[in-house]
């Protein structure tokens, strides 16, 4: 057993605690690590709050969390490219990051020059907005609306689709604007959302946009949200995860990282037991900024 995080049934911030789970030995292709840092996305508070239950089921006793950083405790049989004690970072498609030890099935080197924090932030982010772009085909020229551009997935996938040759016009803020030319992308204020046209839509807030959203692109076909609850009577995809190109977009833009061309978002530490703060102030908006829960 280990101690971790855990949900006692859908519902508010309340029902997570501290508890424990049962964590096996890696199975083949398998690592086990004892985690660091473990991130808090907004696709954790619609999965707790029962939102994803389709998609991401997690009954009484389940454990939240698609990313972690940690130090390798242990390899199961055909690992290869990592041993007990190096350092790396975790993609955990079946959830479990928050926890002081976790089975990995996609992970990451981390270079000594990024900071477990800026490890931690990654892996989630990366795969998301990777998977997302590759779903939408974006190609060079054409206009992409990211609505959450100013978070940890969009600033990536901003950063991702520029590097595509796509336009990228992001939804933010006001007070983001200038973060969001810097990545080159254009930035429009939530309420502006409703003019031009565009080719294609990434929703990585999952806030309530995509009317609006699906207007702008001719129809549902080429929109594609993480999180927003309404996507199937809208006719929007809902993205979900493909283990498929998980590790050569955890390569590359680790990668891009510590030579520090990326840009993540700023971050906010918080104690293990803090979990259900967290959640309560990412839901009510005061807490703007990418968590990392400190094991």
């Amino acid at each position: 057993m280990t101690r971790a995080v855990v949900i006692s049934g859908y519902g508010p911030p309340e029902v997570l605690r501290i508890g424990e789970t049962e964590v096996g030995p890696p199975g083949p292709g398998q690592i086990r690590v004892a985690v660091r840092y473990a991130g808090v996305g907004p696709t954790d508070l619609a999965i707790r709050a029962g939102h994803l239950d389709a998609v991401f089921p997690a009954g009484p006793g389940a454990v939240l969390g698609f990313e972690a950083a940690g130090v390798v405790e242990s390899v199961g049989p055909d690992v290869r490219d990592v041993a007990t004690g190096d350092e790396v970072a975790v993609f955990l498609p079946g959830l479990g990051g928050y926890a002081e030890l976790v089975v990995a099935d996609f992970w990451v080197p981390k270079p000594a020059s990024v900071a477990w924090t800026d490890a931690a932030a990654l892996p989630a982010s990366v795969e998301a907005a990777a998977r997302v772009l590759e779903q939408l085909a974006l190609g060079a020229g054409e206009t992409l609306l990211l609505l959450g551009a100013a978070g940890s997935v969009g600033r990536i996938a901003t950063q991702l689709a520029v590097g595509r040759g796509a336009t990228v016009v992001a939804a933010v803020r006001p007070g983001d604007f200038a973060a969001m030319r810097d990545l080159g992308a254009t930035p429009v204020d939530y309420a502006a959302i409703g003019n031009g046209r565009v080719d294609a839509v990434f929703d990585a807030s999952g806030r309530g946009d995509l009317p609006g959203a699906i207007a702008l692109a001719g129809g549902p076909q080429r929109v594609i949200t993480l999180a927003d609850h309404r996507a199937h009577e809208l006719g929007v995809a809902l993205s979900n995860v493909i283990p498929e190109g998980v590790r050569a977009a955890l390569d590359l833009v680790m990668s891009q990282l510590a030579a520090g061309r990326l840009a993540l978002q700023p971050q906010t530490v918080a104690p293990l037991a803090g979990t259900a703060g967290v959640h309560a102030r990412l839901e009510s908006g005061e807490l703007r900024t990418k968590v990392l829960l400190e094991i």
